[in-house]
Parts: structure tokens; sequence; C-alpha cells
């Protein structure tokens, strides 16, 4: 039985994605496949259909192998994509641009239109969030629908690439995503220097919203072993914590990471003109971090990608320190 994630992180990250600040190559030599606990309850790629899922939405059964997918959700587009699918997907929503060559339409995964989507005519719709009881309505017109909600740790995205790989008939190649992952993101933490004690910020936006270290976001900097600073927010917020600019300067990190560079312009020079940053050491010691909007908001195979940012600047850090 898959573990059951809380509505409360999903409907958060969607919120703020929605605001516009922020989305979430890619698989190294594969190693290990998941774990039996976490794999879906459906027969290896190449095994017939049907197949039958326990996804965020319950037990999801497909009769036969879906050759019209529709993608409500930018994470979900980019697992699509890597895991081999990508032939088999017909729309997918707005905020998926990745990769370039996904059939990208004006269906939206945060105002879902359920004519707008029946119009493509799928045999699986797939999204991150059950907005307007989307899942249900699709429902009474006999659309299947794997919802995948947001994940709050590395397990739940591995276990979520491998039940979209079991649902759309690409069990074999998503086990080998998922083994390239897990190899590529013990890698970068064996290598990362833990011994410097370094401390950090991540920017959701110039609110400024944070992350803590119980988020997905926050899981991957932990292994790298840094100290989140939103850790010690009076008001935890799901996760998701709303920081004054005073708390921030009193924390005073040692690096800085922004989510919010291509939507919202954030910079180094951007912070120094916040009140009571510019004397801040990440900012005296360059150590703010500009990063992809999407990669850092997504949870999907690109978060290697993400590590590896984040790993190549806790390298330079603690060089300097």
């Amino acid at each position: 039985m898959r573990p059951r994630r809380t509505a409360l992180a999903g409907a958060l990250l969607g919120t703020l994605i929605l605001a516009g600040c922020g989305q979430t190559g890619t698989t190294a030599t594969p190693s290990a496949a998941p774990s039996a606990s976490s794999a879906p309850t459906a027969p290896a790629s190449g095994a017939g259909f049907p197949v039958t899922v326990e996804a965020g939405n319950g037990k999801v059964t497909l009769a036969k192998k879906p050759e019209r997918i529709v993608s409500l959700s930018a994470t979900h587009t980019e697992t699509l994509f890597a895991i081999g699918a990508g032939p088999q997907v017909v729309a997918v929503d707005d905020q998926s641009n990745y990769p370039p060559e996904a059939p990208k339409t004006d269906l939206s995964g945060f105002k879902p239109n359920v004519e707008a989507i029946v119009a493509q005519k799928p045999d699986l719709v797939i999204v991150s969030n059950d907005i307007d009881q989307i899942v249900a309505e699709l429902g009474k017109v006999n659309v299947p629908v794997l919802l995948e909600p947001a994940a709050t740790k590395l397990d739940e995205a591995y276990e979520e690439i491998a039940e979209i790989g079991a649902a759309t008939g690409n069990q074999a190649k998503a086990d080998e995503v998922v083994s390239g992952m897990k190899t590529a993101m013990d890698k970068l933490a064996a290598e990362a220097p833990k011994d410097k004690k370094l401390t950090y910020y991540h920017e959701l936006d110039q609110t400024p919203y944070a992350a803590t270290s119980q988020t997905f976001i926050g899981q991957v900097y932990g292994l790298f072993g840094l100290t989140n600073i939103a850790d010690k927010a009076p008001d935890q917020a799901g996760g998701y914590p709303k920081l004054s600019a005073e708390f921030v300067a009193q924390a005073d990190p040692d690096m800085i990471f922004l989510g919010d560079v291509k939507c919202c312009g954030q910079s180094k020079d951007t912070l120094a003109k916040r009140p009571g940053w510019k004397g801040l050491s990440a900012i005296k010691n360059d150590q703010v971090i500009q990063l992809d909007d999407d990669l850092a908001s997504r949870w999907g195979p690109r978060v290697v990608q993400l590590a590896e940012s984040i790993g190549a600047a806790v390298a330079k850090a603690g060089a300097k320190s």
C-alpha cells in the first residue's frame, strides 16, 4: 500500500507555482530497481493489460495500453517523455514547457475544463491536483485519471515515476530512469562536503516564501548536509512558511538559493536592495545561487539536474570557507 501524501503540501506547492514563481539529462547508469514496497501493482513492461496502479486517487485499472494521454502536470509531462511514453501523449497543459516537443496546449492544470479535456479524446489523463473534483468529473464520462500529487520526499517521486510507467506500458524504462536517478543522487550526496555546517535559505518567491526541510526540495538540500534557516520559522505553514525580511537578515544564511529567477527576476543585486539584506554573508561572499525555476519546483526525472546545481554550489562554498 502506497503512503498517503498530505493534500496540504501539494496544494501549497501548486499555489506557489500558479503565482508565477517557478515550475520543477537525466539518467545515469542504472543500479538497483525500485523496492517492492514502492512498486505499483502492475506487471512489467511487455506484459499484457489490464494493469492496476494504486495512485493518489486509489486503485486505477487500465484495460489496455493508453494511446492518447493528456498530461495536466508539467512534472508528469517530463516523466512521460523520460520513460518513453512521449509518442502516446496527445496534449499537455499550458505549463508543460519541457521537453520542447511536448504537444503544449492551452489546457490548464489549475482550472481544468472537462469539455476541453474530453475534446482531446484521451484514454488516460494524468494530474497532480484534484482541482474542482476533476477526477470524479472525468470519471463521469469514463475517462481514466491517474492522480499523482506533489511528492513530499524523494521516494515518493521515484514511486510516481514507476506508477506512470506501469500505467502507460513503459514499466521497464521507468524502472531504468528511477535506478539512474537513485545512482546519481547517491553519488552527489556522497561527494558533498558535509563538514562545513553551512546554512541556507531557499526562496520560492520574493514575498518571501521559503521551504523547510520537511518538503521535497528541503530533502534534496538535506542530501548535502546543509542547515535550513526556514526550519526555525515560527509558522511552518505546512512546510512553506512566509518569512519576514528581518527573519532572513537575522539568520544570515551562508548560502541563498533563488527559485524565482525566470519568473520574478531575482538576483544577488535585487536581494541587496531589500531592507537589511545588503550585509548578508551570502551576498557579500557571492553565495547567491540562481536556480532554474522549473527544476526547483518539479519532482520528476530532472531533479538530478537540480541536485547537481546545488552540489556544485555547496562544493564551491565549502572550498571558500
